[in-house]
């Protein structure tokens, strides 16, 4: 129960820091508003930093706070088929929550921005170019960097960290994917990051919506799971799990 708790609340964290800045960062009247890419990244960074050590609180000492992490660690015996299932929901649910709390923080700036893809994309990825393609394969990409890295950073050849130190390397590696790899699709590399905000998107009474977008949301869920099973077997076949 305690796992369930803190990846339900740390993805909550994870999710009102980042679509928090990008709501900071593109609605209207906003004071952070047109501040950058670079604004975006850094803060999607620390809000993983500030989940994972949420969830470690609280109990959940995995605090993975993305469904396709918790599918590889399933892959790599961490979890049962049960347990992951369940984790996986809550993961959800926590980035619903998040969104809502983003939702609520700028409740006067919905109605003052006019395009709906910009009140969209405070809560879900949309393509640069939308080619299905070309947005999976991205994905699929940031993705297996994501579970590939996180296996070779904590691989025993690489030491043991102080408490905690293994925590901002993972932020620090969710920045660097977002500078390098984000600007195609917006880098959800987490289904829980996508789907959860999409569905609060879709159920909240945002002032001139839009559409919720569903004909492209398979993508940052089905790619990210992919990556996730393909990243465990490129490590496991290399010896780094």
């Amino acid at each position: 129960m305690d796992n369930l708790l803190g990846e339900f609340i740390g993805t909550a964290i994870l999710i009102t820091f980042g679509c928090g800045v990008v709501a900071n960062v593109s609605l209207k009247g906003s004071k952070g508003e047109n501040s950058g890419w670079i604004v975006i990244t850094a803060a999607w960074g620390f809000g993983v930093i500030m989940g994972a050590f949420t969830s470690t609180a609280l109990g959940a000492p995995q605090a993975d706070l993305n469904p396709a992490l918790t599918l590889a660690k399933t892959l790599n015996g961490i979890y049962t088929g049960t347990q992951a299932l369940a984790t996986m929901c809550v993961q959800i649910l926590g980035a619903i929550l998040g969104a809502v709390i983003v939702y609520i923080a700028y409740l006067p700036h919905w109605a003052l921005t006019d395009d709906e893809k910009t009140k969209l994309g405070v809560f879900a990825t949309i393509p640069a170019v939308r080619n299905y393609g070309y947005n999976f394969a991205c994905e699929f990409i940031g993705t297996f960097i994501l579970i590939f890295l996180i296996f070779a950073i904590f691989n025993p050849n690489n030491g043991s960290f102080p408490s905690g130190l293994g925590t901002y390397i993972v932020g620090i590696l969710i920045w660097a994917i977002g500078l390098s790899l984000g600007g195609p699709t917006g880098y959800a590399i987490n289904p829980a990051r996508d789907l959860g905000p999409r569905i609060a998107h879709a159920l909240l009474p945002i002032s001139g919506k839009g559409e919720s977008d569903w004909r492209y949301a398979w993508i940052p869920i089905i790619a990210p799971m992919l990556a996730s099973i393909s990243a465990y077997s490129i490590a496991k076949i290399l010896n780094i799990i």
